[in-house]
């Protein structure tokens, strides 16, 4: 039986020595999240043997805010705040926000929160990612829908979308088994594999997006830089005016193409 709380630096010196490379700032979290001294012993074996820190204290922070995370929900990725920030550039007041693939719900609830008065429509094919989304976005107003992209999407949206927003899967079948166990162990494959090139899922994007986008809309994606030459040229063929942002910093890139009037 546990009868005491260790120490922050006992548990940064396990975490660490489990490879976690920022152990104090998880250290601080774990114990924060923990009630009673056996949950915080199990939250920490369960760091050590790999699960994600978000998974473990149920939720991430993105964009300034704390979104919540369930167990086997794809986690937030910090690079995706250029996706959030270029879209709310581009999002009016007033406008519908479709976010495909939209795991959590985190990018519609950072765009919610930057832009205001929108109205937020997420899309998910994975029912725990659905659940998830719909505790971080029901609250906002926002709808989330079970589905593959467009297809749980009510009619009455067609054309009237101003921003689609999608952080689909981008990653090629053949590199998935050399992500971070954390990743392919503990996400859900169809939230990390973009098939042969990583662009399958941005393709069936862009070729559906026009339908749906109001004129002068917007489409965002986020992909690789090496990815980005063949993402726009998708882009172009879906009829969309194309270009990219990237931020260093982050390591981000995004594809963002324009419907014509």
């Amino acid at each position: 039986m546990v009868t005491s709380r260790p120490s922050p630096d006992v548990v940064a010196r396990r975490l660490r020595t489990a490879g976690c490379v920022f152990a104090e700032d998880e250290a601080r979290l774990l114990i924060e999240a923990a009630r009673t001294p056996a949950d915080l012993a199990a939250m920490v074996h369960q760091r050590e043997a790999g699960r994600p820190l978000e998974h473990i204290v149920g939720w991430a922070e993105f964009c300034g805010l704390r979104i919540a995370i369930d167990p086997g929900v794809f986690v937030p990725r910090h690079r995706t705040e250029l996706l959030v920030r270029e879209a709310a550039a581009r999002t009016p007041a007033g406008a519908s926000v479709v976010d495909l693939a939209c795991g959590s719900g985190a990018v519609a609830v950072a765009l919610a929160a930057r832009v205001g008065d929108v109205t937020v429509y997420a899309v998910d094919v994975d029912p725990a990612a659905v659940a998830c989304a719909r505790r971080n976005l029901v609250p906002l107003g926002g709808q989330v829908y079970g589905g593959d992209l467009f297809d749980p999407l009510p009619a009455r949206l067609r054309g009237q979308v101003h921003v689609l927003v999608a952080n689909v899967p981008y990653v090629p079948t053949d590199a998935v088994d050399l992500m971070p166990p954390e990743a392919r162990l503990h996400e859900p494959l169809v939230a990390l594999d973009g098939g042969a090139d990583g662009l399958d899922v941005l393709r069936r994007v862009a070729a559906g997006a026009r339908d749906w986008l109001a004129p002068g809309g917007h489409l965002l994606v986020e992909t690789g830089a090496d990815q980005a030459p063949a993402a726009l040229a998708a882009f172009a063929r879906a009829g969309l005016t194309p270009a990219v942002a990237s931020d260093e910093e982050l390591g981000a890139t995004v594809i963002i193409g324009r419907a014509g009037p």
